[in-house]
């Protein structure tokens, strides 16, 4: 059995093929790397057309594999909170607005003073926030008016390529709607308070549907490119966060999975009908049944990958020996990360990175140190707001660049980290929950592999707890509620 795996990341387009274990089949991948633009002024977008071109360039690539014959189903992960307006063709009339778009914020500030935030909050699982749907069509329509009201449908660029692919209109995936904050949780439907606030009909948004209801029949022009595909069913795309819990193993009763990417990510799953959603943290969905609450960082290996870039460090392996042997809060420093403005847990969009205490005597290892331990609190104060004690499975580049960071990490956690060995934990995920679609396997059934479990140290994690309370003080200084 095989399985056509298509993940729209931020940074990268990917098509992999996975056997019955959701495993990489050998030589079976093809990727292309994409740039979200930005500027100065907030921005974070990318051309539709432009994506849609290399996913289909990465499918091409893909499908020149023998493995191809025995594809069963296609999965599909996408980089979440995108949002992008059609025409009554279906074709692109705007940009598509990534979630680190922050021009809405303020428009995100006005929704929270004439809504109850703390309602909405619990509603669709997402507060008012630039990230969100709700301010960025508020943005749009008070600033690019004439755009707004030509666009005849808003969607997400999986549904975008999904239509174009199958030539009719084809449903969200509530997986993928649970990012947009216009999803009522209980509902499970487009939240009608929300839409009346914004003005927008539901007609405007696409329909809804489990990630598992399979699409068939490819258009002509798809079919003929794609024969293989023809009549193999696909499945609607999911928020990439819901596959990587998925693909981490982190699906158990307080288990987590931690992603360190370029951002950062704790998430836990729950089968509760309806769980609340701690005020820090957001709650979006896998499937009809499997909630996802957790909360996001907007800092994570951007933060080391800034602090190389500017510093003038010493040699990687130097730096890495540093970190290992430095003494938990040796530098005085209190540094708060926010170098890309908040998220989780304080949702402060205009943040911006802050080192208190420095010193002529303070060199760029403890700038550095101080930095990797303020990401290192961060997480600890989302971990401390999700229920249960379990193992956090862990992964992403960031944790295999510096093992130092990892164990950082998991002292200021104080819980035990498994380390994962799967270089395609989303990918892994997505494979999963097509197999379950396609025939109600248990995703838990194949555990990952793990390449090792790091353990707190009592002595680090008590003067990192210290140094939370710090950073949580000077935080509070900073910005208000």
């Amino acid at each position: 059995m095989t399985f056509l795996v298509i993940d729209i990341g931020s940074s990268s387009i990917r098509a992999l093929l996975m056997d019955d274990s959701a495993r990489l089949i050998e030589g079976a991948s093809a990727s292309h790397k994409h740039s979200l633009y930005t500027d100065a002024d907030g921005a974070s977008t990318a051309d539709a057309d432009d994506l849609r071109v290399k996913v289909e360039s990465c499918i091409d690539a893909v499908l020149t594999h023998p493995a191809t014959a025995g594809i069963r189903a296609v999965g599909m992960a996408t980089f979440v909170g995108n949002l992008m307006g059609v025409d009554s063709t279906g074709a692109a009339l705007t940009l598509v607005y990534s979630y680190a778009d922050t021009r809405s914020a303020a428009d995100a500030d006005s929704l929270a003073q004439k809504l109850d935030a703390a309602d909405l909050h619990q509603r669709t699982g997402c507060r008012p926030h630039s990230s969100y749907h709700p301010a960025k069509l508020r943005w749009l329509a008070q600033t690019q008016t004439a755009l707004y009201v030509s666009v005849r449908r808003w969607m997400d660029v999986g549904t975008f390529v999904y239509e174009k692919w199958f030539g009719r209109e084809c449903p969200c995936s509530t997986s993928v709607a649970a990012w947009s904050g216009l999803l009522n949780r209980e509902s499970v439907t487009w939240d009608a308070e929300i839409l009346a606030v914004l003005g927008l009909g539901e007609s405007r948004l696409p329909v809804l549907s489990d990630y598992s209801a399979p699409q068939r029949g490819l258009s002509s022009e798809y079919a003929s490119r794609w024969s293989v595909l023809a009549d193999v069913p696909f499945y609607l795309a999911v928020g990439d966060g819901a596959a990587a819990n998925v693909g981490s193993g982190a699906v158990g009763a307080g288990q987590l999975a931690l992603t360190m990417g370029t951002t950062a990510a704790l998430r836990t799953v729950s089968d509760v009908t309806l769980p609340s959603v701690p005020a820090g943290l957001w709650g979006y969905r896998i499937d009809a049944r499997h909630h996802l609450i957790g909360g996001a960082t907007s800092e994570g290996g951007n933060v080391f990958e800034w602090a190389r870039q500017t510093l003038n460090l010493p040699a990687p392996d130097i730096v890495e020996s540093a970190l290992a042997a430095a003494i938990p809060d040796q530098h005085g420093l209190t540094a708060i990360p926010l170098l890309a403005g908040e998220r989780s847990p304080g949702w402060a969009a205009n943040a911006t990175a802050t080192i208190h205490g420095m010193r002529l005597s303070t060199t760029p290892l403890d700038i550095l140190q101080a930095l990797l331990e303020g990401v290192a609190h961060r997480l600890a104060m989302i971990a401390e707001q999700i229920d249960g004690d379990g193992l956090i499975y862990a992964g992403g580049g960031a944790l295999h660049a510096s093992p130092a960071w990892g164990q950082m990490i998991c002292n200021a956690l104080a819980r035990p980290i498994a380390l994962l060995d799967e270089p395609e934990v989303t990918a892994r995920g997505v494979a999963l929950l097509s197999r379950r679609a396609l025939d109600g396997a248990d995703w838990s059934a194949i555990p990952p592999r793990l390449r090792g479990t790091l353990t707190p140290d009592s002595a680090a994690s008590d003067p990192l707890r210290a140094a939370r309370v710090r950073q949580a003080a000077l935080y509070g200084q900073m910005y208000t509620d």
